[in-house]
């Protein structure tokens, strides 16, 4: 039987997850609010076990997580491409940086709605005022 080979351009699935993670550490490493983030995202699973969440509070908190970090790297690879395509200054490269942070912005503000909306009703449950 003969071995199936990727068309050209096309990974392993293996290396495709290579590449991804590569990616994640690369946003990791180089971005402070990426770092700033997770602190947060720690932070948050920490209170969530304290105050011992229902599985539809934790699914709340996982998705703005994710949509969070997945933000901040899609605003990074906006960064990158720009800063590519337009090493000096120019007026459409603003826009593009600023519109990407105003995505991570948007998200960021929804998660922290969600989590006090999630978080104090957990903490007056928990108290027994609920």
């Amino acid at each position: 039987m003969a071995k199936k080979t990727n068309k050209p351009g096309q990974s392993s699935l293996p290396a495709a997850f290579s590449f991804a993670i590569q990616g994640i550490a690369y946003t990791v490493r180089s971005q402070r609010n990426m770092r700033i983030h997770l602190v947060v995202a720690v932070l948050a699973v920490i209170a969530g076990f304290v105050l011992c969440l229902s599985a539809v509070e934790w699914s709340v908190i996982v998705i703005c997580i994710a949509l969070v970090l997945a933000t901040e790297m899609l605003n990074t690879a906006i960064e990158a491409v720009v800063d590519l395509a337009s090493p000096e200054l120019h007026p459409k490269a603003k826009i593009a940086k600023d519109v990407g942070a105003g995505i991570v912005l948007i998200f960021a503000l929804l998660s922290v709605i969600s989590g006090l909306i999630v978080f104090v009703n957990a903490l007056i449950r928990l108290v027994g005022f609920g």
